[in-house]
């Protein structure tokens, strides 16, 4: 392959040269200082934003890395100059060099809306911008926190610990953030792949040792919490829904859970007896039962399901589980892996208001999750939930 690497001369874009030198037939680097350029890489051709067409043509792939950071001075107006109009001029540029597809590198911090620096608002304005682009394959490709070979930073002093510390101390700090290796966005690169306009490479945290211990021991902690402390309430609750309408207090429903296993799920009452098993979002309001309308909004209907977690069939934090009988819902989440966590009380997609009406759109959601997954985020969706987020499926008209 003979690729493109703009922006080689940081962190991200030195390790990724250092693969894909063994890997491509040509590297061409372009850079605003290309001195810096020659003297970090003497062998391997380099050049200017402006020399591209002299030196790209019929390239395979451009991957733009040349950013400014969140940690760089300037003000909204620099921010745009660098992250918006050169991100537009190179993928031009690729496009009439005969480059097949342009690969533009961002942060998964540009998919928080609420983040508002001007680094997230310039890059989610670029991904705009590059839709207009025409004559080349556009994918952007979000990153979390990028390792190499070796640490660096704040983190360099784990290269001199021996292997028997460095190795449980990684894990557990890779817990706390989503991290991707530098060598698997190289593979994404030199890899045959379907065009995709948007791709969130992780390593997630299945493999994760440290992170399971870490989740599981946040579940039961919370389980004890709410039988220690708010057992009196449980029974309070128990008793106003199984005595202010026909039916039981407690409803336990058929849930799909983790690998695709149907386990029972628990919560208190909030249906009129003999409402129609369906999704919430299919049954009507006048279903719900007045206590079940409080109980709906604050959440509290949800408690029952500490049960569950004893039973290690539900997390605190996850992807809702769906109805066995959800099949568009299922469907969707089965292509996308989305069965191999376990489900959660509350979600990344309960939190951005995004509920079961739309499958398509909770499975991405979904699967954003999974991509992200970290100890803190979990914990930020839970304060996000306490504080009034993910209401819950709306029910019908």
């Amino acid at each position: 392959m003979k690729i493109v690497i703009t922006g080689a001369s940081g962190y991200v874009g030195q390790n990724i040269v250092s693969i894909l030198k063994n890997r491509c037939d040509t590297l061409l680097l372009v850079g605003r200082d290309v001195a810096r350029l020659e003297k970090i890489f003497p062998s391997i051709q380099s050049c200017s934003f402006a020399e591209i067409p002299a030196y790209a043509q019929n390239f395979d792939a451009l991957i733009h890395l040349s950013v400014l950071n969140n940690d760089a001075s300037g003000n909204e107006s620099d921010f745009h100059d660098i992250n918006v109009a050169l991100t537009l001029k190179t993928a031009k540029a690729a496009a009439k060099c005969g480059i097949k597809k342009f690969y533009n590198i961002s942060s998964v911090h540009v998919l928080d809306s609420q983040n508002q620096s001007p680094y997230a608002k310039s890059k989610r304005e670029a991904v705009s911008s590059l839709g207009e682009v025409s004559g080349i394959e556009v994918t952007n490709v979000y990153l979390p926190f990028v390792r190499g070979e070796k640490w660096n930073g704040k983190l360099f002093f784990l290269n001199r610990m021996p292997s028997f510390l460095e190795k449980p101390l990684q894990a557990f700090l890779l817990a706390l953030k989503p991290s991707v290796k530098a060598s698997q966005l190289t593979q994404f690169v030199v890899q045959p792949n379907e065009t995709q306009n948007a791709v969130i490479l992780s390593e997630g945290q299945l493999q994760n040792a440290a992170f399971g211990l870490i989740k599981r021991g946040m579940d039961l902690i919370f389980a004890i919490a709410v039988v220690v402390l708010l057992w009196w309430a449980l029974l309070i609750i128990w008793a106003l829904v199984r005595f202010g309408t026909p039916g039981p207090g407690i409803f336990a429903q058929e849930r799909i859970g983790l690998h695709g296993k149907i386990f029972m799920c628990y919560k208190f009452r909030t249906m009129q007896q003999g409402t129609v098993q369906a999704g919430t979002h299919e049954v009507s309001q006048a279903s719900v039962t007045p206590i079940g309308r409080f109980l709906r909004r604050t959440k509290l209907d949800e408690l029952p399901q500490v049960w569950n977690i004893f039973k290690n069939e539900i997390s605190l934090i996850g992807p809702r589980p769906g109805l066995p009988g959800q099949r568009e819902l299922y469907n969707a989440r089965n292509m996308r892996g989305i069965f191999n966590v376990k489900p959660g009380i509350s979600g990344l997609a309960q939190v951005n208001d995004v509920d079961m009406s739309d499958p398509e759109k909770l499975a991405i959601w979904d699967a954003r999750y999974i991509k992200l997954q970290s100890v803190l985020l979990d914990l930020k969706i839970t304060m996000a939930t306490i504080r009034g987020g993910g209401q819950g499926d709306k029910t019908g008209d």
